[in-house]
């Protein structure tokens, strides 16, 4: 049955402008997005289908274009629709970051790597930038590796550091695998990396391990 002959009461997009958007399900809400469906399946019953195939509402907005595109029903307007929604969403982050001290906003870091890093399929590993009073004025995406792991050049960290300015260094990289657990090699660059900045007087403040929907900091893990 398509969503026009549901009772009004029952239909996203009316309840959501009567209940507000928290009301509603993560299908629910991406229904919306999507609007239509396909043949023999509604917009909620293609959106419930696409969040089990991704296993998150997170990892479906981060999933590569091309795993998208071979699903049934999503075309390119449904395609930009989604890709418009995440990028939106990491401008909203990134905006919120350069106006307050990260140190105090962890949830809006955590949101913003989340989003940034979550399904990719590579490793990938980015700096955040930021100035003296610790709030964000750069995010460089700076090496990108293998499904398994990242070759990182302390030297290029650096120059990159002086080429804004930087006060201050926030690291994070993602673990396709899906495990947010650094390994002894994470541990031995971080290090690298924080004796290396901070001959140029740069400190280190974090590094973000992201995998799905998890986010290890190694500054609360007393890594740092």
């Amino acid at each position: 049955m398509a969503i026009n002959d549901w009772p009004v009461s029952e239909r996203p997009r009316e309840r959501l402008l009567a209940l507000g958007p928290a009301a509603l399900a993560d299908a629910e809400l991406l229904a919306i997005l999507l609007r239509t469906g396909v043949r023999g399946a509604s917009a909620v019953d293609l959106a419930r289908e696409l969040i089990e195939r991704f296993g998150s509402i997170g990892a479906l907005l981060a999933a590569d274009a091309r795993l998208l595109a071979a699903v049934r029903g999503l075309g390119s307007a449904k395609l930009a629709q989604l890709q418009a929604v995440l990028e939106l969403a990491r401008r909203a982050l990134r905006e919120e970051l350069s106006r307050a001290d990260a140190l105090s906003s962890p949830r809006a870091v955590r949101d913003f790597l989340r989003l940034a890093l979550s399904g990719r399929e590579r490793e990938v590993f980015v700096a955040l930038l930021l100035d003296a009073q610790h709030r964000v004025i750069a995010v460089e995406e700076l090496f990108c590796g293998t499904l398994t792991q990242t070759s990182v050049y302390p030297r290029e960290v650096v120059k990159a550091a002086l080429r804004h300015n930087a006060a201050a260094l926030i690291f994070a990289h993602n673990h396709p695998s899906g495990v947010a657990e650094p390994s002894n090699a994470d541990e031995m660059l971080t290090r690298t990396l924080k004796t290396a900045l901070a001959l140029v007087d740069i400190q280190v403040l974090d590094h973000f391990i992201v995998a799905g929907g998890a986010t290890t900091s190694f500054a609360e893990r007393g890594l740092l």
